[in-house]
């Protein structure tokens, strides 16, 4: 049941478990169904916080649901409020209550790279989710991947837009050094593309391939890992048959007109505007190897969730909060005009279009249609992270024993982030870990080093 229940409702259980209905699986589920049903708006910060304090006080008082509801239906609400704020000042302590959870920072720095897996992050400043959850926040456009982590490292941003992967390279000490990071919340899920210049059109086969030189945006990415992936899964070692270059996203068409590179596996916008420039097609979409795989987070480090916890709560509920908004189809064409502009993606708003609502030229003269092309889901899966470790290990980033569930669980904060989505009145997923498939290949997350092995093409050890 939600601590934002109105103690002083005789109908109404105090006890966690159940709903007052018996149609719901808990209280929280029947109040969300009652305020959808009565197009009802939820209750503002300061109702919020006076019904945590009452609540308390009356759960303190009766903790039998029995004995408060013979109280409330003898002498009524107004009366039972009256008499209780006579012997305990629930105003006083509500203006506590609400004062112990303001944030200690509110003006922080948030580092993005200007891309549509960025979406949540930057959106959330355009169309207020930020101030909607008392901060004030400047999101900083950011030139790649490295200087992303660096700006981060350095404190110089509170937090930011990183790769799935960045945050367990970076608590891992891969490419830098070892500092605690975390990912509470999935920017995207899908949103990525395999690109071709156009010269290669009749080259749809991987297997013609080789030697062609191929960009990714950083080692530690999922682009990385889903491109040698599907070359591997082709017949061709990454390593040894083409060339991979790290190439930030906003450079690669640039590199793709100029014949620099023949491919690339980039954000869907990029892939997009290759084709809107006429210099690329789409080969296939990320989502066709892994349907549901995360591309981008929202990463803070350790220290700041320690140092700054209100901060950093309020932070994540705005990301959440703006994700679930952005997972909404109707909202797309407002999100494309509000991410478009130079300080954020500078990008035309029909590029953008494309990609968010699934309607997109292929660059063949085809026109497609994907709803799901890109999608936006926070809830950060520890599975997730054991597969990036497998394919880390796969490819010769991680040596030696790993100890996938420990990092996993350290790093990807899947409980914080469900307990947040709850309080926020959404529905995450009950537990931390999944099965799911990559180009048809059935991955258990309670046995990574079986599904390591089985793979025949990999770095040799």
């Amino acid at each position: 049941m939600s601590t934002f229940d109105d103690p002083f409702n005789a109908d109404r259980r105090l006890s966690r478990t159940g709903c007052v209905c018996g149609q719901h699986r808990s209280a929280d589920e029947h109040d969300q169904a009652a305020l959808t049903l009565r197009c009802e708006p939820a209750p503002n910060d300061e109702a919020r916080y006076e019904g945590v304090v009452a609540s308390a006080v009356m759960r303190a008082m009766f903790p039998r649901d029995a004995a408060r509801r013979a109280f409330l239906k003898s002498v009524g609400a107004s009366t039972a409020l009256a008499a209780i704020s006579q012997f305990f000042p629930l105003q006083t302590a509500t203006e506590v209550f609400a004062e112990a959870g303001a944030p200690e920072k509110k003006d922080l720095k948030v580092g993005f790279i200007p891309i549509t897996c960025a979406t949540p992050i930057i959106m959330a400043a355009p169309l207020g989710f930020y101030a909607k959850h008392g901060l004030n926040v400047e999101v900083v456009k950011t030139a790649g991947w490295a200087v992303i982590r660096d700006k981060t490292l350095n404190k110089e941003y509170d937090a930011a837009h990183m790769l799935a992967p960045m945050p367990i390279a970076i608590s891992l000490g891969l490419g830098a050094n070892a500092i605690p990071f975390t990912v509470p919340a999935i920017e995207n899920i899908n949103g990525q593309g395999i690109t071709l210049a156009m010269k290669h059109k009749d080259k749809r086969d991987p297997k013609d391939w080789k030697g062609m030189k191929f960009a990714i945006p950083f080692d530690y990415s999922m682009h990385n890992y889903l491109l040698r992936y599907y070359l591997a899964e082709h017949g061709l070692d990454p390593d040894t048959d083409v060339q991979l270059r790290s190439v930030p996203p906003p450079e690669m068409v640039a590199n793709l007109r100029a014949d620099n590179i023949d491919g690339f596996l980039a954000p869907d916008n990029i892939c997009q505007r290759a084709i809107y420039d006429g210099v690329g097609f789409l080969h296939i979409l990320s989502k066709e190897i892994w349907d549901g795989h995360p591309c981008c987070s929202f990463a803070a480090s350790r220290e700041f969730i320690t140092g700054s916890p209100n901060s950093f709560a309020a932070l994540t509920r705005a990301i959440v909060d703006a994700t679930a908004f952005a997972s909404k189809a109707e909202n797309r064409k407002q999100i494309a005009e509000a991410i478009a502009p130079a300080n954020y993606l500078n990008a035309p708003v029909t590029v953008l279009e494309q990609v968010l609502t699934g309607t997109y030229a292929d660059g063949l003269g085809g026109i497609k249609t994907d709803a799901k092309r890109v999608d936006f889901d926070p809830f950060p899966w520890q599975s997730f992270a054991v597969w990036m470790l497998t394919q880390m290990k796969r490819w010769g980033q991680i040596k030696g024993d790993v100890d996938y569930k420990s990092v996993a669980e350290q790093v990807y904060l899947a409980t914080d982030t469900r307990k947040v989505m709850t309080d926020m009145g959404l529905a995450p997923p009950e537990t931390s870990y999944k099965s799911f498939a990559v180009m048809g290949k059935t991955f258990d997350p309670a046995k990574p080093e079986d599904y390591l092995n089985s793979f025949k093409i990999r770095k040799s050890s």
